[in-house]
């Protein structure tokens, strides 16, 4: 019994001081269309309507689709943008610029998942790494939307305040 506890007590430690540590990068899935279908059309149509959302609004910056797709009231769990369509286009509008929308979205989108009224994307993020700056790491970043009534009325991401 002693000498499993030994085993764990120094597997801990390896892990906490970084000798154990190695990560394999998070890897985009090319095939949006595959990602999109789904059996269930009101799923798929659920799914199409968030990825239009990012397509067309997020990447190609054209906030006046923003009625488009997002609930007057939408509400937003990021810190960073006030709830409310008025709200996200007041925050977007200060450093979104109108671009070619492009049929597929540029983004590397690792999966989407519909259940219900909410749709996961999911996405790989590269940053920097602060112990060695001449290194990346890639991480995933998740947004969680729910629809109601054909358009986005919720919002959820793993944003801090900075």
């Amino acid at each position: 019994m002693r000498g499993t506890f030994l085993v764990v007590l120094l597997a801990s430690y390896s892990f906490a001081s970084g000798a154990a540590r190695a990560q394999i990068p998070v890897q985009a899935n090319p095939n949006h269309e595959e990602l999109l279908a789904s059996d269930d059309s009101r799923l798929a149509a659920n799914k199409r309507l968030v990825y239009d959302f990012f397509r067309e609004v997020i990447e190609g910056g054209h906030l006046e689709l923003a009625e488009k797709y997002l609930a007057e009231s939408y509400i937003q769990h990021n810190p960073t943008v006030p709830t409310g369509r008025a709200g996200f286009v007041e925050v977007f509008s200060k450093f979104a610029k109108p671009k070619t929308i492009e049929a597929k979205m540029k983004s590397p989108v690792v999966s989407i998942i519909a259940e219900g009224n909410l749709v996961v994307m999911s996405f790989v993020k590269e940053y920097n790494d602060p112990a060695d700056p001449t290194k990346k790491y890639t991480t995933t970043w998740f947004d969680m939307l729910r629809i109601e009534d054909g358009k986005l009325a919720e919002h959820w991401d793993g944003m801090q305040k900075i």
